[in-house]
């Protein structure tokens, strides 16, 4: 009887103890898909003589985006669907194009209902079912711990920049500007 008893009151304590010690799921990234893209930033005025920055150009400091402990440095999207970096509105001339959609517009598809496979590439030019793209320059660090062959991608419009996308890698739940070189 006693020992039916312990193992009674065990059982309970023995399922919670396995509930506390499963691993966490993390707040960034593990498959997560935000259910739309960024909201567009309220336009700032233009910085008194803003040097204008071609797509060659990166910008020569980096900013970091870990906004909390465990979270990445790089521009990334919270379960709850925010948006962490994509705060600099459309005169950032960081993100300038001279010649906006150059290459034409991509037509595959955006947000939560079109996940896309990298099939190769690197940072220069990557492509998913024949649609090329490149990451903007000044994103390159960014995408550092990108896989170039295996990783996952949403592509969303970016509200603030005119002739970027922003593609998400899914597993990372982080984020970078791409331009869209056309498609095969």
């Amino acid at each position: 009887m006693k020992k039916t008893l312990i193992a009674l009151l065990a059982t309970p304590l023995i399922f919670s103890l396995t509930v506390f010690a499963a691993e966490k799921k993390p707040e960034v990234g593990g498959g997560h898909i935000p259910a739309h893209g960024p909201p567009p930033v309220k336009a700032k005025a233009p910085a008194q003589h803003a040097p204008e920055r071609t797509p060659q150009a990166a910008p020569a400091a980096k900013r970091s985006f870990a906004d909390k402990p465990g979270h990445p440095a790089a521009p990334h999207v919270e379960k709850n669907d925010k948006w962490v970096g994509h705060d600099t509105g459309p005169n950032d001339a960081t993100y300038h194009i001279d010649k906006p959609f150059e290459h034409g517009r991509f037509t595959g598809g955006f947000g939560k209902g079109h996940v896309w496979r990298i099939e190769g590439g690197n940072r220069e030019r990557f492509w998913f079912n024949g649609f090329y793209f490149s990451v903007f320059p000044a994103d390159y660090d960014y995408v550092a711990d990108w896989n170039w062959a295996t990783d996952q991608v949403v592509i969303y419009d970016d509200p603030d920049h005119v002739g970027l996308y922003l593609a998400y890698n899914t597993r990372l739940g982080t984020y970078c500007h791409v331009t869209f070189l056309g498609n095969s």
